[in-house]
């Protein structure tokens, strides 16, 4: 109503005006897609260190747990690669002989999902060594803003990164979380042999990582798809009158 009542007074008093070309602040169609900084990513340290940890310390346990029996004590693929499992396997039945011999699906299948998780842990981490471009950026110093070189993703190449590697620490974390749950439910069947000590060492600590970092991934990667989603829906101000 206030641009139709506006129209017709510009009408009345102006007739032989040509018609006004919309500003940039009234028509969100003017905020062009190449006039937008494209979205980048890398990613942080501690995300890295922890793939350098994580990754073939999982790629060993799936190798584990799918190539049993043969990877448990007394199999051909036992020693020497796999003799910290006996030790392990006492601690967490899941991984020993009675969950194998009870034909207890829950240790192969959280298997088969680390194969999924981890395969897509290395297409993150492969698409950002090979996809990132170097560019120069100023960070802050000990003498004031230093210019250092920094390999990035841009664009689509960033989205898709993250999408990704979201994703995979999601499954991660739930993951992670059914293990803990499932103890929980059996009434610890599986570990509540051990003594305080030894569940806190070989158990809680080791598994907990696995809840920490997961995360810290989500925490981290997730604000930036809440950010990049923020400021592409992001609409110019309308002026009225």
């Amino acid at each position: 109503m206030v641009t139709t009542r506006s129209a017709s007074r510009a009408a009345s008093v102006a007739p032989s005006l040509p018609p006004t070309t919309p500003s940039s602040t009234t028509s969100p169609s003017s905020t062009s897609p190449s006039s937008r900084q494209p979205w980048t990513h890398t990613p942080t340290r501690l995300t890295l260190l922890w793939f350098g940890l994580s990754l073939p310390l999982v790629i060993w346990d799936t190798g584990y747990v799918l190539l049993r029996p043969h990877t448990m004590e007394g199999g051909s693929l036992h020693h020497p690669l796999y003799t910290p499992y006996k030790l392990y396997g006492e601690v967490d039945h899941v991984y020993g002989w009675k969950a194998f011999h009870a034909h207890n699906g829950f240790t192969s299948a959280q298997g088969a999902l680390n194969v999924v998780e981890t395969l897509m842990y290395l297409f993150y981490v492969a698409y950002y060594v090979f996809k990132g471009q170097k560019v120069a950026v100023k960070e802050k110093g000990k003498a004031g803003k230093e210019e250092k070189t920094k390999k990035v993703l841009s664009g689509r190449p960033a989205a898709l990164a993250v999408l990704v590697a979201f994703s995979a620490a999601v499954m991660t974390l739930s993951k992670t979380v059914l293990y803990w749950l499932n103890e929980y439910f059996s009434g610890f069947d599986n570990i509540g042999h051990n003594s305080r000590e030894d569940l806190i060492l070989l158990w809680i600590i080791p598994n907990g990582l696995w809840l920490i970092f997961p995360t810290y991934m989500i925490y981290v990667m997730g604000g930036e798809i809440v950010q990049a989603l923020t400021n592409a829906s992001a609409a110019p101000a309308i002026k009225s009158e």
